[in-house]
């Protein structure tokens, strides 16, 4: 292969507020020279290694390890091998990194740590898929969180349960569960925090907000698609994206498809 050569490029901007972009690339030869961002850029590598310079030091990235480079901070990178490197890259704005975390990411760029490593990945998973707007916003929540512990190197054990808050936002799924509402409207609903919400319905009910939702818009659907609503229709009316949408779900959930569902109501 020409060195230089790029293999792969995909980017992308999701409808999740907080993600400016989502940059995936392969890259065999190419130098990035030193540049800077108004963005942070959460990076994971998954082949290969990159090296990098921020603020003067070297540093390196690979399979294991989560980078953060701060915004404004010149940096530049390349792979640390003739073999390249695949990242996925996550350019986030500063409505939950604050400048203010800014010095403690050029001491500490890179974390490794398994949590936030697999927090990311099930981000990236998430964001391939239309319709899942609520799950990336939560995933992202998450992750927020956990890089304000790293860097600022607070204990989350200490946080308390809410049962209290976890009930009222499964009320207020329960009366939007076909139109939806998005993670940052429910806190503003509910005057708490997204991250806070997250944390408490999954410690209440064990799963997280966008899981229930999907499982509410499924039971939505059954009697539809029994009394014979095709799928299409079905879709639109319980709040998924489009009919494979619903379908992903309902296989999931279900084992079946919704057309196979409906069939054995005539079976029947």
């Amino acid at each position: 292969m020409v060195a230089g050569a790029v293999e792969q490029v995909r980017a992308w901007q999701p409808r999740v507020p907080g993600i400016v972009e989502v940059f995936h690339a392969r890259f065999i030869g190419h130098v990035y020279p030193m540049h800077a961002h108004n963005y942070w850029t959460l990076l994971i590598v998954d082949e290969g290694a990159v090296r990098y310079d921020l603020d003067r030091h070297e540093h390196g990235a690979l399979g294991s390890v989560v980078s953060l480079l701060p915004p404004h901070v010149p940096h530049n990178g390349q792979a640390a091998t003739a073999h390249g490197f695949r990242k996925r890259v996550l350019y986030l704005d500063d409505a939950h990194l604050p400048e203010a975390l800014i010095g403690s990411a050029v001491d500490t760029p890179t974390f490794t740590d398994p949590l936030l490593h697999r927090r990311v990945r099930q981000l990236h998973a998430t964001l391939t898929h239309r319709g899942e707007e609520l799950e990336a916003a939560s995933r992202l929540a998450l992750i927020h969180d956990r890089l304000r512990d790293l860097l600022r190197g607070t204990d989350p054990t200490v946080r308390r349960a809410d049962p209290g808050l976890a009930h009222r936002l499964r009320d207020l799924l329960d009366s939007l569960a076909a139109e939806g509402i998005s993670l940052t409207e429910a806190a503003v609903v509910l005057h708490a925090d997204p991250t806070h919400l997250i944390r408490a319905f999954s410690r209440e009910f064990g799963m997280p907000p966008h899981q229930y939702l999907i499982s509410r818009r499924i039971d939505l659907a059954r009697p539809l698609l029994l009394g014979g609503m095709p799928a299409r229709d079905v879709a639109a009316a319980t709040g998924f994206h489009d009919q494979p949408h619903l379908i992903r779900h309902f296989k999931r959930i279900l084992g079946t498809t919704p057309g196979q569902y409906a069939r054995s109501a005539a079976a029947g």
